[in-house]
């Protein structure tokens, strides 16, 4: 029986590219996001027992019914990627309004406790998984006009640790830096340096091998891909 992945955010970026390695490696991929089309592109290029939703991992209700329809289709999977994010308009932070400030919020922190709240019972139970949040460099780090997601990003990376220490055995949650990476988040905020860094096809032929080795004994580190 092939091992399972959960991945959110698996429609663009550092999702779709890790939803191809592990599905090569022949694991089963369990995706969402946000775009119906992006999803139908997942679904005609993976077929059954691969499924993709369309999920707001934002709404805690549609998160509860998505983590439940997959629980009960392919049981608790073995490893959870919390990759769903979203990035803040440039600006200073007192130029930030409140709605793009909760934008931000209600994706990369919020979204990340509604998929943990939901999944983490059926790990638990089975008494065995590894849980990643992806945290940032600006996770652990800071830069200007980026605030709103570094808070969201600091926020991860405590909300780990904290989980951390209230696992049971055989159980682990990392926080991950995945690195910098040319991705239209990067683009958004810095389109003229961004083509300095790999792409995230590039990076997902490291990054998977490093997700999949993860176990119990890395329960509460930050680490980082590289």
């Amino acid at each position: 029986m092939s091992k399972q992945v959960v991945i959110t955010g698996c429609t663009r970026g550092l999702g779709r590219a890790l939803t191809h390695r592990f599905s090569e490696a022949g694991w089963t991929v369990i995706g969402c996001g946000r775009s119906a089309e992006r999803i139908a592109e997942l679904r005609d290029e993976f077929s059954s027992p691969h499924r993709f939703d369309v999920v707001d991992v934002s709404n805690d209700a549609t998160v509860e019914q998505w983590a439940n329809d997959v629980i009960a289709t392919h049981g608790a999977p073995d490893l959870l990627l919390n990759n769903a994010g979203l990035m803040n308009p440039t600006k200073a932070l007192w130029e930030i309004s409140p709605d793009e400030f909760n934008a931000v919020m209600n994706v990369n922190v919020t979204g990340t406790f509604h998929v943990l709240r939901h999944f983490l019972p059926a790990i638990i139970d089975r008494g065995a998984g590894v849980v990643v949040n992806f945290s940032s460099g600006w996770g652990r780090s800071t830069s200007p006009e980026v605030a709103p997601y570094c808070a969201s990003k600091f926020a991860v990376e405590g909300l780990t640790h904290a989980l951390a220490q209230e696992l049971p055995h055989g159980i682990a949650a990392v926080a991950l830096n995945p690195g910098i990476i040319d991705t239209d988040m990067l683009r958004s905020c810095w389109d003229d340096s961004a083509s300095q860094f790999p792409p995230a096809e590039e990076w997902s032929h490291t990054a998977a091998p490093f997700l999949m080795k993860l176990s119990a004994r890395d329960n509460g580190r930050s680490l980082t891909v590289g």
